[in-house]
């Protein structure tokens, strides 16, 4: 990696330009290749206005802005990229648009240069197969925004050597993100825990047991979370949302993982969140008033004070339940979880270390309840017991 001299990122939409600023900004120097000249200004009009927030925020003076966009190379060729070190692809998340990339580089790039994806919902282990060296690839997931989010998950499959995977993980610690390291596994281990908190909490909402408000104020106040899981939905974008729970279906084959049914009724609907104005709250700048309390039994009962818990641990419990079935399984370690969520999704404390705080009896309420969590003792992970067995109290 010290030797490195040339860093590839192809595709320069949002996520693509901020990852090309982030090498830029470590000292790299960075070819961004888009498919045309329209995407390509595109790509770079993202670059500068970001740097600029940057300036006018204090966080970087006008010549480091500068000397950062003379590191960036915009171009509409990717046989610019026949000398490249080490390429990012970043462009949708469409296995046609990933098989054309990656076979194209695979024949212009040197047989030594590490190919890595940015995809956060499709195989990587697919991704490399479509070129004769998979050794060489690696996902390399980013977190929007890119200059912003500190976490990375460096993703191996089966194929992956482990040179390379030291090598990306060297390169997301020089340019200054803090690396997990996973296998290839849909919704690797952010996305995973993420989106089926989201829809647990987007199936409450359906089944009336609570109003959008009380859902999110109900869960920030409890784990001080930065935002709600409906919030968080229209933020990320409710088709992006859809998209993880059916990756996330097509692997697992279980209920934890089937989309609740408004979350597709809600993308047909084009309600995506933010970047359509609607979603679960309004967007568009038009009053978005308060909605009213729903008072059917199943919210009666989850207000009750004779109920044994609350709306917060009603969607914490599952969500904390999956980061220690996680855990058990051996897919990461009970740092790298909490490190995910930490520093991928803005948590204050990660869920393994909310479940160490809380004990045993604070999940048990949730899966001896009598009715409406996504959640049964049967669903409890594994681990769970193997703790109660040994006495521990800590995955640590």
């Amino acid at each position: 990696m010290e030797e490195f001299d040339k860093v590839g990122v192809v595709g320069l939409g949002t996520m693509g330009a901020g990852i090309a600023e982030v090498f830029a900004r470590a000292g790299f120097q960075v070819w961004g290749v888009e498919v045309d000249g329209g995407a390509m200004e595109r790509g770079r009009d993202h670059v500068r206005r970001s740097l600029s927030k940057a300036v006018d925020k204090g966080k970087l003076g006008s010549e480091e802005r500068s000397g950062i966009l003379d590191r960036i190379a915009f171009t509409t060729d990717r046989e610019d990229l026949r000398d490249a070190d080490f390429v990012v692809e970043a462009v949708p998340e469409r296995m046609g648009f990933k098989r054309d990339v990656f076979t194209d580089l695979d024949r212009i790039c040197p047989p030594g240069t590490i190919l890595a994806t940015n995809t956060s919902s499709l195989s990587v282990t697919e991704i490399a197969a479509l070129t004769g060296r998979p050794d060489k690839v690696v996902g390399l997931h980013f977190f929007n925004p890119a200059p912003v989010m500190k976490l990375t998950e460096v993703v191996s499959t089966i194929s992956s050597s482990q040179a390379t995977v030291d090598i990306a993980t060297e390169v997301a610690k020089r340019i200054g993100k803090t690396p997990v390291t996973v296998t290839d596994r849909a919704g690797f281990a952010a996305n995973a825990l993420l989106v089926p908190f989201i829809n647990d909490a987007i199936s409450a909402y359906e089944r009336k047991i609570a109003s959008r408000e009380e859902i999110d104020t109900a869960v920030t106040k409890d784990a001080d979370l930065p935002m709600g899981p409906l919030t968080l939905a229209d933020l990320v974008g409710v088709d992006v949302c859809l998209a993880v729970m059916d990756v996330l279906w097509e692997e697992f084959r279980t209920p934890r993982y089937a989309a609740a049914p408004l979350l597709r009724r809600m993308v047909a609907a084009g309600r995506l969140g933010r970047k359509t104005g609607r979603g679960f709250y309004d967007h568009s700048g038009a009053p978005d008033p308060a909605e009213e309390p729903p008072t059917g039994p199943l919210a009666q009962a989850v207000r009750s004070e004779s109920f044994g818990f609350d709306l917060a641990a009603m969607l914490l419990v599952p969500h904390v339940n999956d980061a220690l079935r996680m855990v058990g399984d051996g897919y990461a370690s009970a740092t790298d979880v909490d490190t995910a969520m930490r520093f991928g999704c803005g948590y204050p404390k990660g869920p393994v270390e909310l479940f160490e705080e809380r004990g045993i009896p604070w999940f048990g309420a949730v899966l001896e309840a009598p009715i409406p969590a996504r959640l049964t003792t049967a669903d409890a992970a594994p681990v769970l017991l193997a703790m109660e067995v040994t006495g521990r109290d800590s995955l640590r």
